[in-house]
């Protein structure tokens, strides 16, 4: 059995507890004043913390917010992280500009390490749920004292706590708008925005009005949370959202939450059309090309698994996980690239 550790969680625990997305759509604050103006970030309790000057020492607590802030141009002010993303995990300049940011640790970042970092604010990508690191999660005074402004990533760290299903990105824009604002970078932050929104109109205009009873089933196969238990995702979950905009219907959409491990006879129970080989990126294109030729091998040989429609058909999506379960701008790639798959040709028709 293959574990991994996926988007800061250091178990199954953790990972269960905190997930990787799915906020529901949050008000970024004041975000888009006029130069100068303060700027306002809420955390998952709606508790405000107010920048009036932008911060020039980071911290990430983990990928998500790093490859956010990459993402955004600010790079070069962050000063450490903790779970740091794997070789490859980002595409392009982004990987290389990830592997110059200082390693506070490679898992949750000790207390004592992040009150002690120098950091004017903390990214926290886990909220309500962080576990911790040595000796807990600061608490809101040893922050103050520290001189650190701790503010929450919403779109994973919030996650568990929305009352709705994740079926819309807007708690991810919602952040790169925040976060734009925050380090200065609002413009920057308009244009991914634009950019996601873009890409999910045109596979909306395609796809969007398809009933969901006439909608492919699709199952997120997570190979490296192991094959002894699969791990589902839940419709809290940022990836029940890439899906559902998608124009497919995630087959563990009735289960309220982040992710949740089943059995395969729930799977079976389920057979669905489509199923995503997820894998995380292996660092290099042949490895990672072996580990979804593997993942693929895994449901065809399983005694379980080999008689489904979607592997008796050959209906296999080689998408990674991290772009899929991160919340990101990525996510709306994810969408597109799963409705090209799932319709041919009706999204690029849309586009024209």
């Amino acid at each position: 059995m293959r574990v991994r550790v996926w988007c800061g969680a250091m178990a199954a625990l953790a990972l269960l507890a905190t997930g990787c997305g799915g906020g529901g759509s949050e008000d970024p604050g004041k975000a888009g004043g006029s130069a100068g103006d303060p700027v306002r970030a809420t955390d998952c309790k709606g508790r405000v913390t107010t920048f009036d000057s932008t911060p020039t020492k980071i911290v990430t607590s983990n990928a998500a917010a790093l490859e956010l802030l990459l993402r955004l141009g600010v790079g070069d002010k962050v000063i450490g992280t903790g779970f740091p993303p794997g070789k490859g995990a980002f595409k392009g300049d982004l990987d290389a500009q990830a592997r110059e940011v200082p390693v506070l640790s490679k898992a949750v970042i000790p207390k004592e390490k992040l009150l002690g970092s120098g950091a004017d604010v903390f990214i926290d990508a886990f909220g309500p749920m962080n576990m911790g690191g040595a000796g807990g999660l600061p608490t809101d005074e040893e922050f103050k004292a520290a001189g650190i402004k701790h503010i929450s990533l919403k779109s994973t760290a919030c996650a568990s706590t929305r009352k709705k299903p994740a079926t819309d990105l807007d708690a991810v824009k919602a952040d790169i708008t925040t976060f734009g604002a925050v380090t200065g970078k609002s413009d920057r932050a308009a244009e991914l925005v634009a950019g996601m929104e873009r890409k999910v109109a045109s596979v909306q205009k395609a796809v969007g009005k398809v009933p969901v009873k006439d909608r492919p089933s699709y199952f997120f196969f997570d190979y490296d949370a192991g094959t002894k238990q699969p791990m589902a995702i839940c419709n809290k979950q940022i990836g029940n959202a890439v899906i559902t905009l998608a124009g497919a219907r995630n087959i563990f959409a009735d289960c309220a939450g982040t992710f949740r491990p089943v059995g395969w006879e729930d799977v079976v129970a389920k057979n669905p059309d489509w199923i995503q080989l997820a894998v995380r990126n292996r660092g290099s294109e042949a490895e990672t090309r072996k580990a979804f030729d593997d993942a693929r091998k895994w449901l065809e040989n399983n005694p379980a698994t080999k008689e489904l429609k979607a592997v008796k058909n050959g209906k296999f999506l080689r998408i990674g996980s991290e772009e899929t379960t991160i919340a990101g701008v990525g996510n709306a790639d994810t969408v597109e690239e799963i409705a090209n798959a799932l319709y041919p040709g009706k999204v690029r028709a849309a586009e024209q």
